[in-house]
């Protein structure tokens, strides 16, 4: 079987369909896996032995308003890679019409996705042959195992999913390097997130450090993207002990740093979803977005 699974982006969301690609994997050993990605979320998914073929692209430029029309003239460039094989299958995780688009593009005649009242962008609905209809108090994970379980007839976990993510030695090393610089037992700080309304004060994150070492003998490491310093700044700042260092490790590099933390501490945001995903114990500070749906392991 050849399967195109596409889920395009963000960090957290690509995360959470990790453990539908490992059941797809383990039951159906010799399928030929290929998946779309967006170019800027790829870096997660670049070397994982559980899929054949990465497609990266990037459809910033189908931004603002365009009509389907306009969304498929702009994909059909982007996927021309995607159409140099035949697909059994096609699943579309995201929701979207540009994403779904992309299982129509890709020429494969079966091409499931969610119902309508479960696609973020209901008019995608049109491109695609099939759906599996999802309850609307379903944590994201389990969502998307129950799509690849109605498109593809596999079982799927009920807990205990598993979160292939491949890394290197030199980004375990960095993990490490990391780690021995903040000296000893420590704990993971991140005061970023995707959205302002996500955010809690970064100066905050200063004083929980504080309050870490004064009342737990944990040191910080306040981890950021290279993007996100000033709210790094924001954090020491904050602190009065200067019991934390701040780092700017990769995505992958950061996974392996989770694994070695005593805790993980931030808010609804990529970097949490692959704490989490690294096995770390978690403190999840959220806000306007919904815990149940995005908040644990094995919800």
């Amino acid at each position: 079987m050849r399967l195109l699974i596409v889920k395009l982006s963000a960090i957290g969301d690509i995360i959470h369909t990790l453990p539908a690609l490992a059941a797809v994997r383990r039951a159906l050993p010799d399928a030929e896996i290929t998946w779309v990605v967006e170019e800027r979320s790829a870096e997660i998914l670049r070397g994982n032995p559980l899929v054949d073929r990465l497609v990266e692209v990037d459809t910033r430029s189908m931004r603002g308003g365009k009509v389907i029309e306009e969304i498929l003239l702009d994909l059909g460039a982007q996927v021309k890679k995607v159409r140099e094989f035949k697909y059994d299958v096609a699943i579309d995780f995201q929701g979207l019409i540009k994403s779904a688009a992309i299982t129509r593009l890709s020429g494969a005649k079966k091409r499931w996705g969610f119902s309508r009242s479960s696609m973020r962008e209901p008019a995608g609905r049109v491109f695609l042959t099939n759906s599996v209809d999802v309850a609307g108090d379903v944590h994201i994970i389990r969502k998307n195992l129950e799509l690849a379980a109605g498109a593809l007839n596999i079982d799927v976990p009920n807990s205990g999913f598993e979160f292939p993510i491949a890394t290197s030695e030199s980004e375990r090393a960095a993990a490490r390097w990391i780690a021995q610089d903040a000296g000893g037992r420590f704990a993971v700080l991140n005061p970023a997130g995707g959205w302002v309304t996500k955010l809690w004060h970064a100066e905050k994150y200063g004083q929980l450090a504080d309050l870490l070492w004064e009342r737990q003998g944990l040191a910080s490491i306040v981890a950021t993207g290279p993007n996100e310093l000033e709210l790094a700044d924001r954090a020491a700042a904050g602190s009065r002990t200067g019991r934390l260092t701040l780092a700017q490790p990769t995505l992958k590099a950061f996974f392996e740093l989770a694994r070695l933390a005593e805790v993980y501490i931030g808010g609804d945001t990529g970097p949490t979803h692959l704490a989490i995903a690294a096995g770390a114990p978690i403190v999840g500070i959220f806000g306007p977005t919904e815990w149940w749906r995005n908040g644990s392991t094995n919800p």
